[in-house]
């Protein structure tokens, strides 16, 4: 990648709501229904941000 960026960063250019799911999931260790349960949505929509958002992060870092 030419243009290294933190993780701060890379979070950062997320849209909120995919930010603040994967915030709670990889870096305060919640569950996707402990998820679910604070932002009163379904666990399915937690689930499909987080496997939609890490993609996103794997491509954003070529891996």
């Amino acid at each position: 990648m030419s243009n290294p960026q933190t993780l701060a960063e890379l979070l950062a250019s997320l849209p909120e709501e995919e930010r603040i799911i994967l915030t709670l999931h990889y870096l305060r260790s919640k569950s996707s229904s402990d998820i679910a349960a604070m932002l009163s949505v379904p666990e399915r929509s937690v689930i499909v941000v987080i496997e939609s958002g890490k993609a996103r992060l794997k491509g954003v870092l070529g891996l």
